[in-house]
């Protein structure tokens, strides 16, 4: 993975971002259209992207490269969920406060700005591996991270049970709304690429080319969302708190060159380890924000972690990639 190419990618993405801003400012996309944009990335382009990673007449990976690849990523979250305890703590995150760190910590923006990056730096053929984190992101995010995010509401808005009867009521309409979540346009097209993947199918031309139009958008799609998102907030809205700095260094520099070091030492697959740095190095992610705001925990936190980690990974994911190449 050359630290050229890397940075030549980072540059890109801060330009798009910065015409998303402009636009905005001009009135030339509003935050309703964003929103608009934001749903046609996640259901359309962005499995459309993976998909077509599947479709990639290169040598592929082999069953064995694929295993070691899904106990990489599973060992990689693993790891940030041991983080999530770890950080707030060190940074003394009053414990009321704490689920916004965790969040930040886990959830990456493994598919917004993650599959468009794997593809550009990596080439398609890591997408197979992007795939792999983004169905274990899905599944983690709808149970674990759900879980969090609830007890977080639970402590903010307490309410008072009315009976076991409603309380069940309740638990079995979650159940059902938790598998509904699951099965998503992020799950769904992780599957199917690994489906594709291994059965090696021919799927008709006219297909294909489809589906590659409509993953090449998704680059530009994404950092014009980035850039509406960046333009909404003032700069001391962004920049005023100081331990989301510490917590950077830790979570974006630190934890990922730490860990692809760590893996070196037993893992010889260098497309592997290329690709889960470049998920462990990705900005904070979105879901956290959205789904923070459908049970009314309060998400300044997170909002301002986003942005941040976002606008600091243009100097941050170069960094990573330094130490690992």
């Amino acid at each position: 993975m050359s630290i050229t190419v890397v940075v030549e990618q980072m540059m890109i993405i801060m330009i798009l971002i910065l015409t998303g801003l402009f636009l905005y400012r001009k009135h030339m996309l509003s935050e309703n259209t964003s929103s608009q944009i934001s749903g046609l990335i996640v259901n359309v382009t962005n499995p459309a992207l993976l998909i077509c990673s599947a479709f990639d007449d290169n040598a592929k990976v082999s069953l064995r490269e694929l295993g070691i690849g899904m106990c990489v990523f599973l060992l990689a979250y693993i790891v940030l969920i041991l983080s999530a305890y770890l950080i707030p703590w060190i940074l003394r995150i009053p414990n009321n406060a704490r689920y916004s760190y965790r969040m930040l910590t886990i959830f990456g923006n493994v598919g917004f700005i993650g599959i468009p990056l794997a593809s550009a730096v990596l080439g398609t053929k890591s997408l197979i591996y992007v795939s792999l984190s983004n169905l274990i992101y899905n599944i983690l995010f709808y149970t674990y991270g759900l879980s969090i995010l609830k007890k977080a509401a639970a402590r903010q808005h307490p309410v008072e049970q009315n009976s076991n009867a409603a309380t069940s009521d309740i638990r079995s309409k979650n159940s059902d709304s938790i598998f509904r979540k699951l099965i998503n346009a992020g799950t769904v097209s992780a599957v199917v690429t690994i489906c594709l993947y291994l059965s090696d199918l021919k799927v008709p031309e006219i297909l294909s080319s489809s589906l590659t139009y409509a993953g090449r958008t998704t680059t530009f799609l994404s950092m014009l969302v980035l850039g509406v998102s960046v333009a909404k907030m003032t700069p001391k809205d962004i920049f005023s708190k100081p331990k989301l700095y510490v917590f950077i260094l830790i979570r974006q520099i630190l934890l990922p060159i730490g860990f692809i070091l760590f893996l070196r030492l037993f893992v010889k697959e260098a497309l592997v380890l290329n690709t889960c740095a470049l998920m462990l190095a990705v900005p904070a992610g979105n879901m956290p924000l959205m789904l923070s705001k459908q049970l009314q925990v309060e998400e300044s936190t997170i909002s301002q972690g986003i942005i941040l980690t976002t606008i600091l990974s243009l100097i941050t994911i170069p960094i990573v990639t330094f130490f690992i190449t």
